[in-house]
């Protein structure tokens, strides 16, 4: 077994990883890492026992020359096939040819036997840059990335250059394993070498540093290219995407076609996914109008894509839509429409496509009972959801794991129901984790259950001591309590870990383009007029009833400050800048970064009825739509 250790992995993030024009010099790098010894003499042992066996398997071996042994090599379709071929080359002895070596190397990787393929590699009398290669490549494909990087390492101490397949596949070891300190090693060493310009090359990096959160530095590659291909394109809206910038991601798509480079099916499925994070509809449209425009087929990669970017975007039925039209469905497009449901807080239509998903020859996996317990959670099913969780093992021989837990911690959490969520922790035989604690602190917010909230989040803050919104809900839960003092406290804890409190921000569509808002927000260019209409709604608002809710309000102020900071808070700035931006009957909808609060809940529901206005709002757990004064969610989120 292959463990060799290149470098430490860090942590992800910018503050943790240098630029690539800060890191050493790739050579001297790569040339004093740690000298740590595969136990390279016990395999090579372990290699002549296993052609001493392949020797005896044939007795009179029949010529081959090399074209057929090829052949013979790559039309094996089991790894004892290619041992047996492997026995006939060895008895010919025309194994000592490179490129039947070579091939057979290949052919290992190919069937996944790392173990074989590198035994073989040192064996061989001869290695050219295709046996370095294929060995660099294996083990990065197999998902070995520790092996891969090692590899490479003694690939360039054996003085062979670095090309366009072992230095991508190098970058990807380290893109997989957000070694962003390696990568910027072997990015100088590519500089080096002369291989930075080429295209295979440059993609690598722009993803590697992308996927390591380090945007900047490879946006910088990027707009240095003289050329680029599709794939680059793609890497960079992809990193925008998986960096939670979507607006940026959309940006550089519509940039690549005005340039008049022609995406792909892979392109589409990142831009899709730019779009669900976004959640604004009017994109969602357009890009899945140029979807059917060009005629992109609507399988089930894309079309499970294009389902989950109309849930995430406001409209269940458009997903629903896609659903019905798509020819082929696997379990993940199923699990895709009953998880769009649950957000929508559409419980019973999510329990009522189970069986119809059986019924259709489909089984469910865990991400489907992941996304029929989270329905349950959000439309308040606790006997449903019971029964679903208890029957994985029992009925479809599926063992629960820490998310389906959690899942059942928060439906029996919400509930209130919390001596029921600790008896269900204390028999679990899985691992708990960050997620399972959360869940049972934020059950503990809900119904003000102050001394198990004090014990959860002492074991929630042991595993995750930088996750700040953590400290955040302990100090909201303490503010509801009026220990003002223990709020001081958490937040004392905060600054002296360096942690920030998420800022909240909400965003509106306003004909086809976005809007972004924070607490007391005076930035927009139109902000007189909002706050104009601010003041003017909130008599209309007072006149029909609404009372500021100030438990909201989670500083020690009076009551008349409390009343005037939730009259700014984000979502109320978005919904007065609609009312003054749209026409009489326009929906409303808006993205909000973190959970909605109670106060503009009651807010969004009494403003539906008083302006006849639909109200959409997508927080970070759920959607909600309000009309005519009441919630989808039925005040239960």
């Amino acid at each position: 077994m292959l463990c060799v250790l290149i470098s430490p992995k860090p942590a992800r993030g910018r503050n943790l990883a240098p630029r690539f024009l800060s890191t050493p010099p790739a050579a001297a790098a790569l040339a004093t890492s740690p000298d740590q010894h595969l136990p390279w003499r016990a395999e090579q042992q372990q290699q002549l026992a296993t052609t001493e066996e392949l020797r005896s398997e044939v007795a009179r071996p029949a010529p081959i020359d090399t074209n057929s042994a090829i052949f013979a090599l790559l039309s094996c379709r089991s790894l004892a096939q290619l041992k047996r071929v492997h026995a006939q080359v060895v008895c010919t002895a025309i194994l000592a040819v490179p490129s039947v070596a070579n091939k057979l190397l290949y052919v290992y990787t190919r069937h996944g036997a790392l173990a074989d393929a590198h035994g073989l590699f040192r064996t061989m009398g001869e290695r050219d840059k295709v046996s370095w290669s294929v060995m660099v490549g294996g083990f990065g494909k197999a998902g070995d990335h520790r092996n891969c990087l090692v590899m490479f390492r003694e690939f360039v101490r054996s003085g062979s250059r670095a090309d366009s397949y072992t230095l991508p596949a190098a970058l990807r070891a380290c893109r997989d394993t957000s070694d962003s300190n390696m990568g910027g090693t072997i990015h100088q060493l590519a500089c080096k070498v002369g291989m930075d310009a080429d295209l295979f090359v440059s993609a690598a990096l722009v993803n590697m540093y992308a996927r390591c959160g380090l945007v900047v530095d490879a946006r910088k590659l990027f707009d240095g290219m003289p050329a680029r291909d599709l794939v680059t394109w793609t890497v960079m809206i992809d990193g925008y995407a998986e960096g939670e910038n979507p607006v940026d991601a959309l940006a550089l798509f519509d940039r690549m076609l005005l340039q008049g480079v022609r995406p792909d099916k892979v392109t589409m499925v990142t831009v899709v996914s730019a779009c669900a994070k976004l959640g604004a509809l009017h994109k969602a449209k357009t890009v899945h109008d140029y979807i059917l425009g060009k005629k992109f087929p609507l399988d089930v990669i894309l079309g499970t894509a294009v389902i989950d970017m109309y849930a995430k975007c406001g409209s269940v039925d458009a997903a629903r839509e896609v659903f019905d039209q798509m020819k082929e469905k696997n379990v993940i497009s199923w699990s895709a429409m009953i998880s769009a449901y649950g957000i929508h807080g559409c419980g019973k239509e999510a329990l009522e496509l189970f069986p119809v998903m059986l019924q259709n020859g489909v089984l469910p996996n865990q991400i489907t009972f992941i996304s029929i317990l989270y329905a349950c959670s959000h439309a308040g099913l606790v006997d449903e959801g019971r029964q679903f969780f208890y029957s994985m093992a029992r009925d479809y021989n599926i063992e629960p794991d820490v998310k389906h837990y959690t899942c059942m911690v928060d439906i029996l959490g919400r509930a209130g129901r919390l001596g029921e969520a600790m008896e269900l922790m204390d028999g679990m035989t899985v691992e708990k984790d960050e997620g399972l604690w959360g869940a049972l602190l934020g059950a503990c917010r809900i119904h003000r259950d102050m001394s198990l909230a004090e014990k959860t989040a002492a074991s929630l803050l042991e595993l995750g001591p930088k996750n700040p919104g953590y400290y955040v809900l302990l100090s909201n839960i303490y503010a509801n309590a009026g220990r003002w003092e223990d709020v001081a406290k958490v937040r004392e804890l905060m600054t002296s870990r360096g942690l920030k409190k998420t800022p909240g921000w909400t965003w509106i569509e306003i004909n086809s383009e976005t809007h972004r808002f924070n607490v007391g927000d005076k930035a927009h260019p139109q902000a007189a007029q909002i706050y104009q209409m601010l003041r003017s709604l909130s008599r209309k608002m007072e006149l029909a009833g609404y009372v500021p809710d100030t438990n909201f309000v989670l500083h020690d102020v009076d009551e008349e400050l409390k009343a005037e900071f939730l009259y700014t808070h984000s979502e109320k700035l978005a919904i007065a800048y609609g009312l003054v931006a749209t026409p009489q009957g326009t929906a409303i909808r808006m993205v909000k970064n973190l959970r909605i609060c109670g106060d503009c809940h009651t807010f969004c529901k009494l403003l539906s009825a008083v302006e006849q206005r639909e109200v959409v709002v997508r927080d970070a757990n759920r959607f909600h739509h309000f009309k005519e004064g009441s919630c989808s969610c039925g005040d239960y989120w």
